[in-house]
């Protein structure tokens, strides 16, 4: 099970303006510090947390951050109208688009993505696959 994913950032204000615009929509909850962002899903008292938790940070050895290339972050909305809203609010909290939402034919049916890039370049995917909603082909 994967516990945490870290991205780095060059300007921490720009990547929680672009972060905060969806996280807390998907229940994400954030704690800052020093060391950048950390946003975790909430815990009750006695339960397991839920995983993976986000990390935008600096980097460790002071270079400029960069994207990995075929690296990618998806993030699971609750259906097609979230995966717009929160692409277009992520684009208009300074992200650029790298695929509006929509359908694509090399997926599954069901399977409804929208794909953006941070402000340092991260792509990130806000997707949804709610047997509950109409298909590609339906």
């Amino acid at each position: 099970m994967i516990a945490y994913v870290t991205v780095g950032a060059d300007d921490i204000a720009r990547a929680k303006t672009f972060y905060g615009a969806f996280l807390p929509a998907l229940g994400y909850a954030l704690s800052e510090g020093p060391d950048g962002l950390s946003y975790a899903l909430p815990v009750a008292p006695g339960e397991v947390p839920l995983l993976p938790d986000f990390y935008v940070k600096p980097t460790f050895d002071g270079l400029p951050a960069s994207a990995g290339n075929g690296a990618m972050t998806a993030f699971e909305a609750g259906g097609q109208s979230q995966v717009r809203e929160l692409h277009a609010a992520a684009l208009a909290a300074g992200g650029s688009d790298e695929g509006p939402p929509g359908f694509r034919a090399s997926y599954g049916p069901r399977f409804y993505v929208g794909y953006l890039r941070d402000p340092q370049g991260n792509k990130i995917a806000l997707f949804s696959a709610n047997p509950d909603e109409p298909g590609r082909d339906g």
